[in-house]
């Protein structure tokens, strides 16, 4: 890993967090293939060798339960879920050059070489522990196999995570009132040898690591709790059947985020075999520091962050370069809910005729990676018909057209260096947005070289030129054409399939997806034919028909809400899944309170002075904030959902006369209002100081 800017001389590897093999994929999980795909082919723009990888994760509780529910055995049961999203992804141009499974013969292979290399290194050891146990069925519950209450926060938890409370990773043993899943009987402890991974003998290393880590600020943030605190070795195996083997071991399996991770450099290692070392080598990749980064959603950033670089350290490999970390995605404001059929599902948007390169663009450009992002029917249309359409579409349709019909493809004119610095410039942010891992800024580099491209045709008016200034309407056409072959360069990481278009009606050779930026400056061919619009206007009653759709979906689903709310209560999603699939926003509360009564909350604009975690406390952070008159310590719970380090200088709203608590040993004077599960801080439109009463 080099740290030097992208390009660079080392290999690269982008991969994407696992889909758990459980289930349908909705347009939610696709934000994270897509981000990396869209990242991945970025890359190799800048002339960047990069393998594109990933896997299914095939292993854990989740499948087994819900394999045993189907009648199915748990390797049918994933093989099935693989092979759809194998066919899936191509579908949205997401194109791993290696797409795996963690149960295939590679994988398992280098699973076991990679537990045996941890062990003769020292990094492993034996362990009595209580494990959940159901005596009805005489059998033990590790996992999904068992849920309770998280120890840490009092949440309703499973199996190994706090998934609706402080979001921990929990240790066999951990969870209290522990009750099978399977049955609903109480389960007890029983003390069973299990096998534990020295997680904190790498402390220093970790501590030195995530202050060198790239990637979403989130990812570099959120570990810091962990790593900082009293860091705990970790339980590598589980009593049940499906999975992989520990080495030497008949009656544990590895827990299942062991051999997860592993996929990606299995993955990796299938697709060197395939293309030989010569084309890309995983090794080198893998082993000698080769540029490596991670595309996951945010629910998982403590597995890529603390438990698998010091697996990788262990064993003796390289770490992580960059570990980007996604929102993610609502629906018209309300959490998706597989339960209710509430979700935009991938094959649905297929069937209704949407190209692909449509909600690529939507996903990839609507807010930052690690922000929460809102999907509506209205809203895709808006930004498709606006921008798509009206920005990219419009300005490459009339450009070409006219340079077609008037001059049989590119004027024999120079490129005029007014526009030559634009192009240039777009290259620039592009490169910029690569190397700050921002598929968002990627995607604005091209649209606002389309923008300029617009105004600066609709300046020039060629049109109005050619009969009485041919030369200087050729000039303007040889600008316009050039641009529109620079915006299919730049732009064919998040619309491929368009862009393979616009390359061809600039008459680009070959595909242009193997050429990099310089490309974009090359000169378009001297001929090239009548070229065809490239997106279509979403009509306005096109929403409409398909939010009724929803509606009838969603209505359908609840009619037997009593059923729908008890599979909901014993689904097992993939992990990421788990966060999207949120309840319903809370109804209105029936009761009113009087004027007088909203009068006694002293509500205060607030700026934030100083912002820091509170130790041993997952969410918990310390604010100071100046609230005019004064300044007030807040704790507020939002260590994990925000950039402390950016809080300084914001303005937020205090609920002032809030009675004095004390949490984790700290006082808190007050309460920063904030909305939602993830915490949006209040804020002001204008410049209201602070002190200033909310009313």
């Amino acid at each position: 890993m080099s740290h030097e800017e992208f390009p660079t001389d080392r290999p690269a590897v982008v991969t994407c967090g696992l889909p758990y093999a459980n289930g349908d994929l909705h347009i939610g999980h696709l934000r994270t293939y897509v981000g990396g795909d869209v990242y991945a082919r970025a890359l190799r723009k800048l002339g960047q060798e990069t393998a594109f990888v990933s896997g299914s994760d095939m292993h854990g509780t989740p499948v087994a339960v819900n394999a045993e529910e189907a009648g199915v055995s748990p390797e049918e049961f994933a093989l099935d879920w693989h092979e759809a999203y194998e066919a899936t992804f191509p579908k949205f141009g997401v194109d791993f050059d290696n797409y795996g499974h963690t149960h295939d013969a590679t994988n398992v292979e280098l699973t076991t070489e990679i537990v045996e290399a941890l062990d003769a290194n020292g990094h492993i050891y034996e362990k009595e522990i209580m494990v959940a146990y159901d005596p009805a069925e005489d059998q033990s519950l590790p996992d999904r196999y068992v849920e309770g209450t998280c120890p840490y926060c009092g949440a309703r938890a499973r199996g190994d995570e706090c998934d609706e409370g402080c979001g921990r990773h929990l240790e066999p043993g951990e969870i209290e009132d522990p009750r099978s899943t399977i049955t609903g009987n109480p389960a007890e402890y029983r003390e069973q040898t299990h096998k534990f991974f020295r997680v904190s003998a790498f402390q220093d290393y970790l501590s030195e690591f995530i202050d060198r880590l790239e990637g979403t600020a989130n990812a570099k943030n959120q570990p810091r709790e962990w790593i900082e605190g009293e860091l705990r070795d970790w339980c590598i195996t589980r009593d049940m059947d499906w999975g992989i083997d520990y080495p030497g071991e008949e009656d544990l399996v590895l827990y299942v985020w062991v051999d997860a991770p592993i996929e990606y450099v299995s993955s990796t290692k299938q697709y060197s075999e395939r293309v030989g070392p010569g084309v890309f080598d995983w090794e080198e990749a893998w082993k000698d520091d080769g540029e490596v980064v991670h595309v996951i959603g945010r629910d998982i950033i403590q597995h890529h962050t603390v438990f698998w670089p010091a697996m990788l350290r262990g064993a003796d490999y390289g770490e992580p370069r960059a570990v980007m970390a996604s929102g993610f995605i609502t629906l018209n404001g309300k959490g998706f809910s597989t339960s209710r059929n509430r979700a935009v599902w991938a094959d649905e948007y297929l069937d209704e005729g949407f190209d692909p390169d449509l909600l690529r663009y939507y996903l990839a450009t609507n807010g930052g990676f690690q922000q929460d992002v809102d999907f509506s029917w209205e809203r895709f249309r808006e930004r498709v018909n606006n921008e798509l359409v009206g920005t990219v579409g419009n300005f490459a349709y009339r450009s070409l057209l006219f340079a077609h019909r008037e001059f049989g493809g590119t004027p024999d004119a120079d490129l005029s260096p007014e526009v030559r610095d634009r192009i240039e410039e777009a290259i620039d942010d592009f490169t910029a947005a690569v190397n700050d891992y921002s598929v968002r800024d990627a995607g604005d580099a091209a649209v606002s070289l389309a923008a300029f491209g617009n105004e600066y045709i609709q300046q020039n008016e060629p049109w109005n030129l050619v009969d009485d200034d041919p030369e200087a309407a050729a000039r303007v056409l040889r600008d316009c054409v050039q641009v529109s072959k620079a915006v299919a360069v730049l732009f064919a990481p998040v619309a491929p399939g368009t862009c393979e278009r616009l390359w061809s009606q600039v008459g680009g050779e070959g595909s242009v997806h193997d050429v990099t930026v310089d490309a974009a400056l090359e000169p378009p061919a001297a001929e090239f034919g009548e070229p065809d619009e490239l997106y279509e206007k979403i009509p306005e009653e096109r929403v409409e028909e398909l939010n009724a759709k929803l509606q009838e979906r969603v209505e359908a689903a609840e009619e037997g809400s009593e059923a729908a709310d008890a599979a909901a209560e014993g689904a097992d999603e993939e992990d990421a899944e788990d966060a999207e699939d949120a309840e319903d926003l809370e109804p209105l509360e029936p009761d009113r309170i009087g004027f007088e009564e909203f009068q006694d909350l002293d509500m205060r604009v607030g700026e934030v002075v100083s912002a820091e975690g509170i130790e041993g406390a997952d969410k918990l952070a310390r604010l100071v904030v100046d609230i005019g008159v004064e300044e007030r310590q807040i704790v507020a719970g939002i260590k994990q959902l925000h950039d402390l380090d950016s809080l300084p200088g914001t303005r937020v709203i205090v609920l002032a006369n809030l009675e004095r608590a004390e949490l984790f040993g700290v006082e808190s004077n007050g309460m920063v209002l904030a909305a939602g599960e993830e915490a949006d801080l209040l804020t002001t439109v204008a410049d209201a100081v602070p002190g200033e009463r909310v009313r």
